[in-house]
């Protein structure tokens, strides 16, 4: 027989009055616990925290594009000049003594 235990923090918050009826609602809808209410309704939340919002993604799509408008401050030739040195650096570094 195998036993599984679930260790578990009592948390307090402080929600309005509004949140609380949300929350009663749901659980009792779902039939579930409202503390597994609150446990799933984070993890959804946290995984859809790490998406930019359309705001963000219109925002950093806008920097891009006034880059790409911009001029090059230098020649496709130092460039790869410098990313050849920057390379060849790496490659030093990573080399462990025998």
């Amino acid at each position: 027989m195998v036993i599984w235990q679930i260790w578990q923090v009592k948390v307090t918050f402080t929600v309005d009055d509004e949140t609380v009826l949300r929350l009663r609602r749901i659980a009792a809808r779902l039939a579930k616990p409202q503390s597994q209410v609150v446990r799933e309704a984070l993890k959804e939340y946290e995984a859809r925290s790490t998406k930019l919002s359309d705001e963000e993604r219109a925002r950093m799509l806008a920097v891009v594009d006034r880059m790409m408008k911009a001029p090059p401050t230098r020649s496709a030739r130092a460039v790869d000049t410098e990313l050849s040195d920057i390379r060849a650096a790496r490659r030093r570094w990573s080399r462990r003594p025998s």
